[in-house]
C-alpha cells in the first residue's frame, strides 16, 4: 500500500515522502528516516492489537516472557538410547559440537539451532520376500523380491530378515536420504549376487551360514562406500523353497534323495561291519599259519637235535646204543598189545591157546561195523 503523510496528501501527489519528507526537501535527496517517530508508529501500531491498553512497562514485560520461553525452548533432553544432532541454521557443527551424549543439553533456540535424536542402541529389522502377520494381514509372500536364480540355474524361493544399527547418527541423517528403502535394496541386490554365485542344493543345507555371512560382508562395504552410518549385525535366511508351482515335484526328488542316502548309509553300515570280520578272519588265519610254521619248525629242528644227539651217542657205543633203541623201539610198539611173554626156559611145558571167544567178538564187532556203514 502507498505510504501518506499526516496531511493525507500522497508520496506520489507531490506531498511528503514515507519519512516526512518531500521529493525534493532536504538536501536535495531523500533522508534517513526519523527513529524516534518510527518507533512511535510501532508502539502505536501494537497496542492497537493488544487486548486492551496496555503501558510500555508492560509491552516490556511481555517482551522479556516472550524472549525468556523463547530462550528457555533451546533445553532438550537425550534419552540413553539415543543420541543428539545439532545444527545451526542447517549446517552440521561437525563430530566434536555437534554429537550430544544422553543427558540433558543446551542449544540457541529455533531457528538459529536445531537438534534431533537418533537412537544408536535399537536392534532394527526388516524382511525380504514376505510380509509377516499382523493384527490387519495374514503373513503374506512377496514373490517379486523373493525369487533368485542360483548359480546351477535353478530358480529359489529365498525369504530372509536383516537386522542393523545406527553407527553414525550425522552420516545416517545426512547421508541417505530414505534409510529403510535403501538398506533393503542393497539387501536384495547383495543377496541375489550371492545366490547367483552359489548352487541351490548347498543354499539349502551345509552353506546357509556362509551365504548368511557374505551377505552381512558385502552388505557392510556397499552400505560404507554410501557413507550410510549403518552396521549390518545380522542375515538370517529364514527359507529357501523352490518356486511354489514345482515345490510338489521337488519334494518327491528331496524324498527319493532321502530313501538314496538311507540305502546307501545301510549299504556302508554292512559294509563297515563284514569287512572288519573278513580282515580279523583273515588276521586269525594267517597268525594260526605262523604259529604253525613256528611249531612245525620247532618240532623239525628238536628232531633233528635228538637224531644228531642219539647218531653221536651210537657213534661213541654203537653196540649198547643199538640195543637200547631196540628196546626202546620195542617198548612203544607193544605198549598197548595184549600180550603174554613166557620165558624160553620155564615155557616149554606150555600148551598154546587158541582165544576163540575173542576171534568171535571181534568178528561180531566188524559185522555190526560194516552193517552200520551200509546204512
Amino acid at each position: 500500500m502507498p505510504w501518506n503523510n499526516q496531511n493525507g496528501g500522497g508520496w506520489q501527489s507531490g506531498g511528503r515522502g514515507p519519512w516526512g519528507q518531500g521529493p525534493g526537501g532536504g538536501r536535495g535527496g531523500p533522508q534517513p528516516p526519523d527513529l524516534e517517530d518510527l518507533l512511535k508508529r510501532g508502539q502505536d501500531r501494537f497496542k492497537s492489537v493488544l487486548p486492551g491498553n496496555i503501558g510500555g512497562s508492560g509491552i516490556v514485560i511481555l517482551l522479556i516472557i516472550v524472549m525468556a520461553v523463547w530462550g528457555l525452548s533451546g533445553f532438550y533432553l537425550v534419552r540413553a538410547e539415543e543420541v543428539g544432532v545439532v545444527t545451526r541454521f542447517g549446517e552440521f557443527l561437525g563430530e566434536t559440537k555437534g554429537i550430544k551424549q544422553p543427558g540433558l543439553h543446551y542449544h540457541l533456540p529455533y531457528p538459529i539451532e536445531n537438534v534431533r535424536t537418533v537412537s544408536v542402541l535399537k536392534r532394527n529389522q526388516f524382511d525380504v520376500g514376505f510380509e509377516k502377520a499382523n493384527a490387519n494381514r495374514r503373513e503374506r509372500d512377496v514373490s517379486e523380491e523373493s525369487l533368485m536364480l542360483t548359480g546351477d540355474e535353478n530358480i529359489v524361493d529365498l525369504d530372509f530378515s536383516v537386522f542393523w544399527m545406527v553407527k553414525r547418527a550425522d552420516h545416517f541423517l545426512f547421508n541417505i536420504q530414505n534409510p529403510q528403502s535403501t538398506i533393503k535394496a542393497v539387501a536384495e541386490s547383495v543377496m541375489r549376487e550371492v545366490v547367483g554365485r552359489s548352487e541351490r542344493q548347498a543354499i539349502q543345507t551345509e552353506n546357509r551360514a556362509q551365504v548368511q555371512a557374505e551377505v552381512v560382508k558385502l552388505m557392510q562395504e556397499t552400505l560404507d562406500a554410501y557413507g550410510a552410518g549403518i552396521e549390518i549385525v545380522e542375515v538370517q535366511l529364514q527359507a529357501v523353497n523352490p518356486p511354489e508351482q514345482v515345490i510338489d515335484a521337488f519334494r518327491d526328488v528331496q524324498a527319493a534323495k532321502l530313501d538314496l542316502e538311507r540305502l546307501k548309509n545301510q549299504a556302508e553300515t554292512y559294509q563297515n561291519r563284514v569287512i572288519p570280520e573278513a580282515r580279523g578272519e583273515a588276521e586269525k588265519i594267517l597268525q594260526q599259519a605262523q604259529a604253525y610254521k613256528q611249531q612245525t619248525i620247532a618240532e623239525a629242528q628238536g628232531e633233528a637235535q635228538r637224531f644228531l644227539s642219539i647218531y653221536e651217542e651210537y657213534r661213541q657205543a654203537k653196540d649198547v646204543t643199538r640195543q637200547r633203541i631196540f628196546l626202546e623201539t620195542m617198548e612203544r610198539v607193544l605198549a598197548d598189545m595184549n600180550k603174554v611173554i613166557v620165558d624160553e626156559a620155564g615155557g616149554s611145558g606150555v600148551v598154546p591157546y587158541l582165544p576163540l571167544p575173542e576171534l568171535q567178538r571181534q568178528n561180531r564187532a566188524q559185522s555190526t561195523a560194516q552193517s552200520g556203514g551200509t546204512n
